[in-house]
């Protein structure tokens, strides 16, 4: 039976806060999902911190966490090489996550690029990944659809995986940015995929309001992913979907939903003080 691998994502939860989490605290939630056997944590991102100042105290907090790892993998989203460097200088970090929106729109509001110039970056971000030892993982953002009433074809998110690939990239994640994915787009993107370049490691990044998700997951798992991004209860999302109940695939609902497959390494008891703590964290008014 093929394990699931659970990308648990408390850097998507409280980018997007109205108030700033102190770093020791982040710090101690972070411990307690490593304590949670996750197979990746999305953990921090080294962006402009004027943009994202909830992320300004990425380099900090790995040093509170880099020696608890263990066996996670710990994963940061970088946008430029500036970022990939900083990123790639603590020996901790397994992944450098790239997003990469397959709407021209999102690309020049998220990173201020076109979809070449895009590109051009992950290339060099690529071989900075290379010389240090690092693997990137690209998110190909708006996957299924857009918020601007502009032209979506699903074959272009193969066009752009296949381009992508020539970089050296062997881990993407396909993005359901805004909450919209239908299943029959989710089943024939994960199948082509699938069948194109079987070596290829792919997963689902998926944002969705509390009761709709669970048809987007089948979708995907049928057709062949096996790995999934959640966070614990659900929160964060894209501030785009303009709709505060579209946020993450909650993650404790994702292993209620996969009971009967080999998840990698997850322990249920050290979720549940984890839930406790993500309580405290993300419920504040």
């Amino acid at each position: 039976m093929e394990k699931i691998h659970l990308v648990e994502c408390p850097r998507d939860a409280w980018q997007g806060l109205g108030y700033q989490v102190p770093t020791v605290e982040k710090a101690n939630y972070i411990a307690q999902l490593l304590k949670c056997g996750f197979h990746t944590l999305d953990c921090g991102s080294f962006v402009n911190p004027t943009a994202v100042p909830q992320m300004a105290d990425t380099a900090e907090l790995l040093q509170h966490i880099g020696e608890l790892k263990g066996n996670t993998r710990l994963l940061v989203i970088v946008a430029n090489e500036r970022g990939a460097k900083d990123a790639a200088f603590f020996p901790a970090i397994d992944d450098l996550g790239f997003p990469f929106s397959i709407n021209e729109t999102f690309q020049q509001r998220n990173a201020n690029s076109n979809l070449e110039e895009a590109y051009d970056r992950l290339g060099r971000i690529c071989d900075i990944a290379a010389a240090e030892d690092k693997n990137v993982v690209a998110y190909l953002s708006m996957a299924f659809g857009n918020p601007y009433n502009e032209p979506y074809h699903r074959d272009d998110v193969l066009l752009w995986a296949e381009k992508i690939q020539e970089l050296g990239v062997n881990t993407m994640s396909l993005a359901d940015t805004v909450g919209t994915a239908k299943s029959e787009d989710v089943a024939y993107l994960f199948k082509e995929i699938h069948r194109l370049w079987p070596q290829l490691e792919i997963g689902a990044h998926f944002h969705a309001k509390p009761n709709a998700w669970s048809e987007k997951i089948d979708a995907a798992f049928q057709n062949g992913c096996r790995r999934f991004d959640g966070a614990i209860l659900g929160f964060g999302g894209c501030p785009f979907a303009n709709d505060e109940l579209t946020g993450n695939i909650p993650t404790e609902g994702l292993i209620q939903w996969f009971s009967g497959q080999a998840i990698a390494g997850v322990n249920i008891l050290e979720m549940q003080t984890a839930m406790n703590m993500a309580n405290g964290i993300f419920n504040r008014h």
